[in-house]
C-alpha cells in the first residue's frame, strides 16, 4: 500500500458547519478544508482527515536502548530509532525543536513503509523499533501499522512520548507498544500550560491508562529545570503520586536540563539537584530511580531492592556489570528485578549509528 493510500487518519468527526474536529488529542482542532491541526501533520483534505506524514521519516539511527531512556527493557540491545515531524505540544525547552516544529520537513523526509522499517530493524540486528524524536501519538496510524509489521517479524516496539492523547486513541496506541517512556514534565498545571501548551491531568490519565491496561513496560522521565519544576515539594508530590497510582516498580529518570530552544535564560541542572530528586523519590518508595544527561555511574545503575547488590552497572549508555540470573533475579539473594530482561545483556554499547533505508 502506498503512503498516499494509507494516509487516512482516524479519530475525527464532521461538525454541523462542515469543519472536521480532530479527536486524537485534547486540543480538538477544528479544521476547514486545507487547514492543519496544531500538530501540523493532520489535515482536512477533500472533507476527510489525513495524516500527511504517513510513510515519511525525518531520519533513522541505531541507538542503545538506554538512550530512550529505558533501563529495564532489554538492556544493552540496539534499537532502531526514527520519527517524522511536528508535535501537539509547544514546549519552550524542546531539545528536538528543529523536528517537532518543522514545516519544511515533509519535503526533506525520506520514504519508509511499515514493512521496510520492520525489515530494516531485523537486518540491522535491532531487537526493537523506537518511535521518538517527535511525539508518535500524532502519527498514530503510521506507528500502529509499523508496530504490526514489527511484531510479525519478532521485533518489539517502543514509544517515547509526552502522553498527550485522548482516552480512546490512547488505548489503541499503547496496545501496540511493548514499552514506553512517557515524559512527566512537571507536577503542576501551571507548568504544562505556560511552558508546554498542554495540561497535567491528561498526562496523568494516560499514565494510569497504560499502567492499568498492562502489556506495555512503562518508565518515566522528568527533565528538571531550575526554578520551574525542581522544588522539593513538587518532586515529593510527584513521586508520591507515582507510587500510589502506578506502583513502586515504575522506573523514573530525572534528567538534566540544558538551555535550549526558547528557554535559554535558565542554567543547566546541577548534579546535586538530580541526586536530591533521587533521594526524595526513594524516600517515597520508588525502587528504581535514575539520573540522566549527567554521567554519574552510581545513580545510573540498577540495584537489588532487597539486598542492595548492583544488578546492572552503567557508565553512560555502557553496561559495566550484570548480576541478574536467567530469570531476571538478583544473583545474590534471588529477588526479582522488575522489567523485561533476557538471560544476558546486549553488547551494543554506547554507539549511535545513523542509517539510510
Amino acid at each position: 500500500m502506498t503512503a498516499e493510500a494509507a494516509g487516512g487518519a482516524r479519530y475525527w468527526q464532521v461538525l454541523e458547519d462542515g469543519r472536521l474536529e480532530c479527536g486524537l488529542c485534547p486540543h480538538h482542532c477544528r479544521l476547514a478544508e486545507g487547514q492543519r491541526g496544531l500538530c501540523f501533520v493532520r489535515q482536512c483534505q477533500d472533507g476527510k482527515m489525513v495524516l500527511t506524514t504517513y510513510g515519511r521519516s525525518s531520519g533513522f539511527c541505531v541507538d542503545p536502548i538506554e538512550k530512550k531512556p529505558l533501563n529495564h527493557f532489554l538492556p544493552g540491545t540496539p534499537i532502531l530509532s526514527f520519527g517524522t515531524a511536528g508535535c501537539n505540544l509547544r514546549c519552550a525547552f524542546c531539545q528536538n525543536w528543529n523536528i517537532s516544529t518543522a514545516r519544511e520537513m515533509e519535503i526533506l523526509a525520506a520514504s519508509a513503509s511499515p514493512e521496510r522499517i520492520a525489515q530494516a530493524a531485523k537486518e540491522l540486528g535491532c531487537r526493537s523499533v523506537a518511535f521518538t524524536y517527535n511525539d508518535p501519538v500524532i502519527f498514530l496510524e503510521y506507528a500502529v501499522d509499523i508496530a504490526r509489521a514489527c511484531h510479525a517479524v519478532d521485533i518489539r516496539t517502543v514509544a517515547v512520548t509526552a502522553g498527550y492523547i485522548c482516552p480512546e486513541p490512547c488505548r489503541e496506541f499503547f496496545s501496540h507498544m511493548d514499552a514506553a517512556n512517557i515524559d512527566l514534565k512537571a507536577f503542576t498545571d501551571d507548568f504544562y500550560k505556560r511552558l508546554c501548551g498542554a495540561d497535567l491531568q491528561t498526562v496523568l490519565e494516560t499514565l494510569v491508562c497504560v499502567r492499568e491496561a498492562g502489556g506495555t513496560w512503562l518508565e518515566l522521565t522528568t527533565l528538571l529545570i531550575p526554578g520551574e519544576n525542581d522544588s522539593d515539594r513538587e518532586i515529593d508530590e510527584m513521586t508520591a503520586w507515582v507510587v500510589a497510582n502506578l506502583g513502586a516498580d515504575v522506573p523514573i529518570h530525572f534528567t538534566a536540563f540544558r538551555p535550549s530552544h526558547k528557554l535559554t535564560n535558565k542554567p543547566m541542572t546541577r548534579l546535586s539537584t538530580l541526586v536530591r530528586a533521587r533521594e526524595i523519590a526513594r524516600r517515597n518508595g520508588m525502587r528504581y530511580v535514575y539520573v540522566g544527561n549527567i554521567n554519574d555511574e552510581r545513580s545510573g545503575s540498577t540495584y537489588c531492592v532487597h539486598c542492595g547488590n548492583k544488578l546492572i552497572g552503567r557508565n553512560g549508555y555502557e553496561i559495566t556489570a550484570w548480576r541478574l540470573d536467567e530469570q531476571g533475579r538478583c544473583d545474590q539473594c534471588g529477588t526479582p528485578c522488575a522489567g523485561v530482561f533476557e538471560s544476558a545483556p546486549g553488547q551494543w554499547g554506547a554507539r549511535c549509528r545513523p542509517v539510510h533505508l
